[in-house]
């Protein structure tokens, strides 16, 4: 299996994992209605970073606020050159991908998918049923047949 060959050479303290979903949504001063969009992430800002992490220098990660909705104002210090960039919209922006060596694709079912996130964003977030299941008919499942699926055409690696 790919992923237990990469663990086996590269040891986890020597790697960071960038979610981009949890850090690189817009700064606080824009209002998004639509987090499942690649439009909602400063890629600007994640390829800024990414480059600065492959030239062996330090940056300041932005952390995110489920409460406020709104990327907050602190950051984390990651210094490692190996990093597993981690997110749904990651392979959607060419800019990203050229700065990446490997380029996985995980593909989970959707109906994992769904129960992940409704079990996720009742038990973590607090939000109800209902909320969870409007979101991911009305923005959640269309954003992910318009930018996710497609991108498993372009991987070096598609994981079932």
């Amino acid at each position: 299996n790919f992923l237990k060959e990469v663990i086996q050479h590269v040891s986890l303290n020597k790697m960071t994992i960038i979610k981009i979903k949890v850090i690189f949504l817009l700064k606080k001063e824009v209002k998004m209605t639509k987090y499942d969009h690649p439009f909602a992430f400063d890629n600007d800002l994640l390829v800024e970073q990414l480059k600065q992490l492959k030239e062996g220098k330090s940056i300041s990660k932005p952390t995110y606020d489920y409460t406020q909705h709104t990327r907050s104002d602190v950051v984390e210090t990651i210094t490692q050159e190996m990093f597993n960039l981690e997110g749904l919209f990651v392979l959607y922006d060419e800019k990203i991908r050229d700065l990446c060596d490997i380029l996985v694709f995980v593909d989970t079912d959707a109906d994992i998918r769904f129960i992940r996130r409704l079990k996720r964003d009742i038990e973590e977030r607090g939000r109800s049923i209902d909320s969870v299941c409007n979101q991911y008919l009305e923005t959640v499942r269309p954003m992910h047949e318009q930018f996710v699926e497609p991108s498993k055409n372009i991987t070096y690696q598609l994981i079932p």
